[in-house]
């Protein structure tokens, strides 16, 4: 049995496969009396992939490191593919990695060193972008995230905050959730494990420092996901999980993501909807309605206040890091508490 089993799932990944394999060979750990095991589920490809796996197998076992590879006929996802890693994996602790990016020297045994005393976390890690600045909003918010914040900002269109390819866990973790869901492309599974994680009472933890190089290319597996399932996804867990602890709720911002979000709720948490607020001037002080065509009735009749006339709590429907900081002083300038007086959705 290994001490930790890298889980690597792979779709016609032969242009990065070697880079990949590098970093794994480069890793501090392997200078250690841990035992590590590299588990590769191939997808179902149809390029060289197979073959260059064959020759990593090869390469590891001749250093004495495990290395099982399991093969797929057809390609079933993502889900299937990091289920199917893990299934023939025996690490104690698992190492997710996507064969596209690159691991920095020290990221196993480090993020090992943090799930150790921890067994119900998932324990995630800042990164670097290549190319360099190519998603600088994004790579910003995932670095800068304070703890509370892992766990209050998962409602945003980034997605889960701790990234996926930086996960490392025990395995009792991913045993908890029940793997990986196998709805095929276009899902986002790691967004629902993220939650389902969550939802039985798990822990998230970040080391950090920049333990991988997060490679950003036209075919990775992320461009693959509907965004509207995301959307969807996290409006019904924010409507299980939060909304039902407000009496009254406000919703900041008074334009078409607002108005969506608003359409989009339940009877229940429509009515309890006061006010949109907002900063325009051409919006404060009238009413909103919003006409469902389906009823062909209005749903909803809602006044637009200032900002700084909305009593909390407040859902707030406005991406991050898009105004020059004008929005985050405005929302800092009301001195609320993130996650009790205000969720972000956006």
């Amino acid at each position: 049995m290994a001490d930790i089993s890298v889980i690597i799932p792979i779709h016609n990944g032969e242009k990065w496969i070697d880079n990949c394999m590098k970093s794994i060979a480069s890793q501090s750990v392997l200078n250690t009396k841990k035992r590590l095991e590299i588990a590769v589920y191939n997808d179902g490809s149809t390029d060289k992939t197979q073959e260059l796996l064959e020759k990593w197998e090869d390469y590891f076992k001749s250093r004495g490191v495990g290395f099982v590879l399991a093969r797929g006929k057809t390609s079933k996802g993502v889900g299937a593919a990091k289920n199917g890693a893990v299934k023939i994996s025996s690490g104690k602790f698992l190492c997710f990695q996507d064969i596209d990016d690159i691991m920095h020297p020290h990221r196993i045994y480090l993020q090992w060193k943090a799930a150790k005393s921890n067994h119900n976390a998932l324990i995630g890690s800042k990164i670097s972008r290549l190319p360099i600045n190519s998603t600088p909003r994004y790579s910003h918010w995932a670095n800068s995230l304070t703890n509370a914040q892992l766990k209050t900002q998962i409602y945003t269109s980034n997605g889960p905050t701790l990234l996926m390819p930086t996960w490392f866990c025990h395995r009792s973790v991913y045993d908890k959730v029940g793997g990986f869901v196998e709805t095929g492309h276009g899902t986002p599974e790691d967004l629902i494990f993220f939650y389902k994680h969550l939802d039985a009472g798990g822990d998230l933890h970040r080391v950090d420092e920049e333990l991988l190089v997060y490679v950003y290319h036209e075919g990775a597996a992320t461009f693959s996901v509907k965004r509207e399932l995301i959307w969807k996804i996290q409006l019904d867990r924010i409507q299980q999980c939060v909304l039902p602890h407000w009496d009254h709720f406000t919703v900041w911002n008074a334009g078409k993501a607002g108005r969506r979000l608003v359409r989009s709720l339940s009877p229940n948490n429509l009515n309890k909807v006061v006010a949109f607020c907002d900063v325009d001037k051409n919006k404060i002080g009238h009413n909103v309605e919003l006409y469902c065509p389906i009823e062909r009735r209005v749903i909803i009749k809602l006044p637009v206040i200032h900002f700084t006339d909305a009593k909390p709590p407040l859902l707030i429907c406005i991406k991050l890091d898009l105004s020059n900081g004008e929005f985050e002083k405005n929302l800092e300038s009301l001195n609320l508490s993130e996650g009790n007086d205000y969720v972000l959705f956006s």
